[in-house]
């Protein structure tokens, strides 16, 4: 069975850190693309990182941009995502998912033509 599991959320005070995990189950990591996106209720989902296959190109939405960092580790089949200075606002269901994009060097933001998703972590920021 092909998986992705996503751990790692929590309750944090603001200015906070919290590292999400994204593992692959069924499958091997190095093929895909990977893309951590979030949703706060009664929003849209919004892509928050990515990362390509081969590592070397990785992009963040500016909200996020000198707090979160996205990394991956072939060895555990596991994407990261360290997010640290936490604020309310980041407040939110974060999923990862997979994308089997053709060119290496490359990842996208966007929830549509993902072809894997993991079923989502709870992220809390508050006082």
């Amino acid at each position: 069975q092909l998986q992705l599991v996503e751990s790692g959320g929590g309750l944090v005070q603001p200015g906070g850190s919290l590292r999400l995990s994204c593992a692959a189950s069924g499958f091997t990591l190095d093929y895909y693309a990977i893309g951590w996106f979030r949703q706060a209720p009664g929003k849209e989902r919004e892509g928050v990182s990515c990362i390509s296959r081969n590592g070397d190109t990785t992009n963040y939405v500016d909200s996020v941009k000198g707090r979160f960092t996205i990394s991956r580790d072939k060895a555990k089949n596991t994407v990261y995502l360290q997010m640290n200075s936490l604020k309310p606002e980041d407040t939110a269901v974060y999923y990862c998912a997979a994308d089997a994009i053709l060119f290496q060097t490359m990842c996208k933001m966007t929830p549509s033509g993902q072809n894997y998703w993991g079923q989502g972590t709870q992220v809390t920021v508050s006082s």
